[in-house]
């Protein structure tokens, strides 16, 4: 197995646009935010030079994420050229029953090269992400199989078919998987094994997320993990471009760091996205879902698993280097916070589910 880290928005997308360049075959993107500006411009003009080559051409878009590409003149200009585009679970206003369409989201974030290559993580194709501090990761190897099967799995579901059962296929490379979430019980693998991992990790467990508003199995797995002895460290931005999950993120604070979690808040000016979670140099993950209710109960999300020593150090290493830019938390400048902040926090209690 191949792999390659990208630690910016701009690195990450830079790699994605060198790869449509050299692709011979096909290339398949499936994406939470597609923007048809900017940056996302650039990938449009690829795209279609790439078409007039031969290369077969598909998108998947999200019909929430990407509303920008949805109603742009590009989407007519795109299937003229002879792409296929696809948008996952259009909202219809009109359609009282259509309101849960505003959650279970096609959260994932794919380009696959010539059925051989793939890039993904947390970078969405959206000029506001460049400056980002985020991770995805470019692979060759036999999990692309894995990854090229949950694709299509998707796009046979798309646009309106928003719960369908998943079918994962499980290649030999017992390094490497790729594992899906999805808003079916059944299907929320990475959900379940994230679950599985807090409970059995025994030294460390370290964990980057940019919204945190876990489930209450997840939250208490995490501090009985502390309690028990394990190093439980949690990296969140200290402001991230979601407020409201900031603020629902304070009301855990206090229970956490009871509990022995130690909590670092990512303080650069630029915004953390990252979405890696490691756990005793032997299971490590990257991919697009966050540690919060949307992404592991509501949202279609997809992770690479590794348990490569390699790649997970890899990870461990960007773990470490971003603690160097981020403030340790204690209680007591916890509870020495604004009167009005503990009112919100209380307040949305009630909403937390569908962060």
């Amino acid at each position: 197995m191949n792999w390659k880290f990208y630690l910016t928005g701009k690195d990450a997308l830079e790699a994605m646009l060198i790869d449509c360049e050299v692709a011979t075959e096909t290339i398949d993107i499936e994406q939470y935010i597609f923007s048809p500006n900017g940056i996302g411009e650039r990938f449009l003009q690829v795209l279609e030079n790439k078409k007039n080559e031969g290369i077969k051409i598909r998108i998947l878009a999200d019909a929430v994420g990407s509303s920008d590409l949805k109603g742009s003149a590009a989407v007519k200009q795109l299937t003229d050229a002879g792409i296929k585009i696809k948008f996952f679970n259009p909202v219809q206003l009109w359609r009282i029953g259509n309101i849960s369409s505003w959650f279970l989201r096609d959260h994932r974030k794919l380009l696959i090269i010539d059925k051989k290559t793939v890039h993904t993580g947390g970078v969405g194709i959206e000029d506001k992400m460049m400056n980002w501090r985020d991770t995805n990761v470019r692979l060759e190897g036999p999990v692309i199989q894995e990854v090229v099967s949950a694709f299509e799995q998707m796009w046979n579901a798309a646009p309106k078919k928003k719960f369908f059962k998943f079918k994962p296929i499980v290649t030999e490379d017992t390094d490497f998987s790729f594992l899906t979430n999805a808003p079916r019980y059944k299907n929320r693998y990475i959900y379940k094994n994230f679950l599985k991992i807090i409970k059995t990790s025994q030294k460390y467990l370290h964990i980057t997320t940019p919204y945190f508003v876990p489930s209450i199995r997840i939250f208490s797995a995490l501090r009985k993990a502390a309690k028990r002895g394990v190093d439980v460290k949690l990296l969140i931005p200290k402001f991230s471009d979601v407020h409201i999950a900031d603020i629902a993120a304070g009301s855990y604070f206090i229970p956490a760091l009871k509990a022995g979690i130690k909590i670092y808040r990512y303080s650069p000016s630029h915004i953390l996205h990252s979405k890696t979670i490691i756990s005793d140099n032997s299971w490590g993950s990257v991919g697009s879902s966050n540690v919060d209710n949307l992404s592991l109960l509501l949202n279609h999300e997809g992770n690479i698993i590794s348990r490569n020593l390699q790649f997970i150090q890899e990870l461990e290493s960007h773990f470490l280097e971003d603690l160097k830019s981020s403030e340790l938390l204690t209680q007591k400048n916890w509870e020495s916070r604004t009167l009005v902040r503990k009112i919100l926090e209380f307040i949305m209690w009630p909403i937390h589910q569908v962060l």
